[in-house]
């Protein structure tokens, strides 16, 4: 008798969690452009318990891959930039941190896309201060959300909010820049004294 495996093993929940995460961008995309806020609220909510719930499943047991730690990056960032765009184009947030925190993103991405192609494998390993940045827009995004069905937040935190933003993403940039620069003349030069 041949024993069949399961297709979906459990050391598999987490990527299917991350899946989850990219698929509901384009509801919540589509609920902030509508306005439906409350929904677009309970799909953000979703999707971070499920950002949550991954990230504690891969670590506590050891169901940590390769493509999952590709993967849960980009959930984050497609999310992430996607609220952003969209509260930008509505008005909600400054157009220069928009812009801003798109720059960083897609110098970033250029960056690590160089570094695979001209030095080699890239282990993709966040910084606190790159942590502190996720963490920072998301509690902007939710916030601003949250705003237009309970306006209880005084103007005050938005503008403690945005300059927290602003900054760690200024200085996560720069992180990443010096970093993985610093890296790829290390190597490089290794390989032309080897």
């Amino acid at each position: 008798m041949v024993s069949h495996e399961s297709v979906i093993s459990r050391r598999d929940i987490p990527n299917i969690l991350t899946v989850l995460r990219i698929v509901l961008v384009v509801p919540i995309v589509a609920l902030l452009v509508q306005e439906r806020y409350v929904a677009a609220f309970v799909v953000l909510a979703v999707a971070g318990i499920s950002d949550g719930l991954d990230g504690y499943l891969a670590k506590r047991y050891g169901w940590v891959t390769r493509l999952g730690s590709l993967l849960d990056p980009v959930a984050d960032k497609l999310m992430l930039v996607s609220g952003f765009l969209v509260l930008g184009w509505k008005g909600l947030l400054p157009a220069w941190l928009v812009a801003l925190v798109i720059v960083r993103d897609l110098v970033i991405v250029g960056g690590a896309i160089v570094f695979h192609f001209w030095v080699g494998r890239l282990e993709a390993e966040p910084s606190l201060i790159s942590k502190i940045n996720t963490f920072a827009q998301i509690v902007l995004v939710v916030g601003v959300v949250a705003h237009q069905l309970w306006p209880l937040l005084p103007e005050l935190w938005f503008t403690i909010a945005i300059a927290v933003v602003a900054v760690t993403t200024i200085v996560s940039g720069v992180t990443y820049v010096r970093e993985w620069g610093s890296r790829a003349a290390h190597t490089l030069e290794g390989r032309r004294g080897g």
